[in-house]
């Protein structure tokens, strides 16, 4: 189970998120979900590379968030990033330790919780987007598309891409191996 509330707290497998960033992604995501008729809890179906469901849950949205978080486009953004940052950890033993440089093609490095003495060292990278409420072909053409901007930073170093959909909630994520 995730609760979107964890992105506001100091957690060890999330060493290089900043709690007032999660903050603003958690209710991003939640006005998204609600946004898209869920309320306080959905359960939110992974597949791609991982197939997995976890119980979603979130507290209550206030007008404030609600006016706060009124560009879709960009509430759905950090919306996916903050549920990007609670499942990726559970499904690949990975966690956020830094966001990366504009131009890379992706947002956010990886490194690893089981292994904590070179835990800042990256070990992968993660490409994150959104999608309101978005059709089977609609999350197969944004992998395609996220899976393509990640290419110019191929090397020794695999790729992720965490697709999340806030109607039915799910997230399609997909390892891309590196060369």
């Amino acid at each position: 189970d995730i609760n979107l509330n964890d992105l506001c707290i100091d957690k060890p497998e999330r060493p290089g998120w900043s709690k007032t960033f999660g903050g603003y992604c958690a209710d991003a995501a939640a006005v998204c979900l609600e946004d898209q008729g869920h309320t306080n809890s959905s359960i939110l179906h992974i597949d791609g590379d991982y197939n997995h469901q976890f119980e979603i849950s979130w507290s209550e949205v206030t007008d404030e968030m609600r006016r706060f978080q009124n560009d879709d486009q960009v509430a759905i953004e950090f919306g996916a990033y903050g549920i990007s940052a609670l499942i990726i950890p559970k499904l690949t033993n990975l966690t956020i330790i830094g966001r990366s440089k504009k131009g890379t093609g992706f947002d956010f490095w990886l490194g690893s919780i089981d292994d904590p003495a070179p835990l800042f060292q990256k070990k992968a990278r993660l490409e994150v987007s959104g999608i309101g409420n978005g059709t089977e072909k609609d999350i197969r053409s944004r992998v395609n598309t996220k899976l393509k901007q990640i290419t110019p930073s191929d090397g020794s170093l695999p790729g992720y891409v965490s697709i999340v959909e806030f109607s039915a909630p799910c997230s399609r994520v997909v390892k891309k191996c590196k060369k």
